[in-house]
């Protein structure tokens, strides 16, 4: 055993102890040289200039959440061209949607990729998803060609998921509670997001709740008659400080945010409406649970104080992404091998935490999930860094030569996974025995908010 160096969260110091092992040194490798990662990594780099073109054309048409009509015909266009997919535009009601399925025609596992492609608004893919895009279709494609190659049994279904910004979106959420992902009988969920982040295989995000609050009060001269009057802006100030405060005894990994959009008429009036909008998250949504109650206590309590009256109108909702650990194994064994540094299982489960949110994270707890990031260069020419995901620097960097090459390793390794699934029943079952474990942890968590 090594002792690892003293590990710093906030201001404190505390000194453990890891254990130096590799996850694959535990038992004997079920990797013998007869997977099929040559083959995947050929079938890429046959398309990997088509997809490279697709990658741009999404790119330099930015659309918003659910108006990604370009995308959206140029996806679907090009896989109704591939041989064997039967392509359905406009899935499940939702216009820019689509489902893109492989049948070997024999009983087997289904394995699922998700597309994205919606840009944000005056930053165009400053998120990366036209990478996000051509990985997936690339990855399903490629698992498609090895299905057929090796006469495998199964499927493979590409899911084109709009609208992911929780701004509104949530288009992996819509098409799951239209039962897109029940009918096609998915197994497990792939899906990667580039960042500025060390590439990782157990991406672990925050589960994220927005909602409107509004007080309604009683308007008055503020200098004559102040007391006639009932200040909703008092209201909702009071409720701002008193979250400020709160946010002292918060766990870490608790997040409030908050923005007041309407804080009355005129400096003289006392203020009959105020608004705000305000956002949570936490490490899971059990936590989260818990959170939003002690929030809305304050905005409660400020409507006491002041007798306003409080309305609140919940908003976007995501749940947090529970990567699968049997999922992640196979996915580092070959992203490693393709060329990768992803650390051992216990150290890329701390690492690879982030408070971002997705809805994939909705996903992860219906079935078996994996989300990798995908590092992309956005530094200068003196390798300074510059900025992540949701800044003009990384809109010009989910454009280059490197990224789309990023993206193609990572559609490679997402293939291998999808294939080993495919390939071997105790990887199957191994990861529903996680994801069946999981989800009693979350209930019993559940159970005590």
């Amino acid at each position: 055993m090594a002792a690892a160096p003293c590990a710093r969260i906030g201001n404190a110091c505390e000194d453990f102890v890891m254990v130096e092992h590799d996850d694959e040194d535990a038992g004997e490798s079920p990797y013998d040289g007869s997977d099929r990662l040559e083959s995947i990594s050929q079938y890429i780099e046959s398309v990997s200039s088509s997809l490279r073109t697709m990658s741009l054309e999404i790119h330099d048409h930015p659309e918003l959440q659910y108006k990604e009509h370009h995308a959206h015909k140029v996806l679907t266009k090009f896989l109704t061209a591939q041989d064997g997919w039967q392509v359905t535009p406009s899935a499940y009601g939702i216009e820019t949607a689509f489902v893109a399925v492989y049948d070997s025609g024999k009983k087997g596992p289904t394995v699922s990729f998700n597309a994205e492609y919606d840009a944000l608004a005056g930053i165009g893919h400053a998120c990366g998803h036209n990478l996000i895009a051509v990985a997936s279709v690339g990855g399903a494609l490629a698992t498609a060609h090895v299905l057929n190659e090796k006469t495998l049994l199964g499927k493979v279904v590409l899911f084109g998921t709009p609208a992911e910004d929780p701004e509104g979106g949530g288009g992996k959420i819509k098409l799951l509670n239209a039962g897109a992902y029940k009918d096609n009988q998915v197994d497990i969920s792939l899906i990667s997001h580039p960042g500025i982040s060390p590439n990782a295989a157990l991406v672990r995000t925050a589960a994220y709740s927005a909602f409107k609050v509004e007080y309604f009060g009683k308007e008055a001269h503020a200098a004559a008659r102040p007391w006639d009057g009932i200040n909703a802006l008092d209201a909702l100030i009071t409720a701002y400080n008193a979250i400020s405060v709160l946010r002292q005894q918060t766990q870490p990994g608790d997040i409030i945010q908050g923005q007041i959009t309407n804080g009355g008429l005129r400096p003289n009036i006392i203020h009959a409406y105020s608004a705000g909008r305000f956002v949570v998250r936490s490490t899971t949504r059990a936590r989260l649970e818990a959170l939003k109650k002690r929030v809305y206590a304050c905005f409660e309590a400020a409507a006491t104080a002041t007798g306003a009256e409080l309305k609140l109108t919940p908003g976007g909702s995501y749940d947090d992404h529970m990567p699968n650990r049997a999922l992640g194994r196979s996915y580092r064994h070959f992203f490693n091998r393709l060329g990768g540094e992803i650390p051992r299982e216990d150290i890329d489960m701390i690492e690879a935490a982030t408070m971002a949110s997705t809805d994939q994270g909705n996903i992860s707890y219906a079935m078996p999930s994996l989300s990798p990031s995908c590092w992309i260069r956005s530094e200068d020419n003196d390798g300074n860094q510059l900025g992540g995901p949701h800044t003009p620097d990384f809109e010009k960097a989910a454009r280059t030569e490197q990224a789309h090459e990023n993206a193609m390793r990572i559609a490679k390794a997402l293939a291998a996974t999808a294939v080993d699934v495919l390939t071997r029943p105790e990887l199957l079952a191994e990861a529903k025995r996680e994801f069946d474990e999981m989800k009693r942890a979350d209930q019993r968590a559940l159970s005590k908010q």
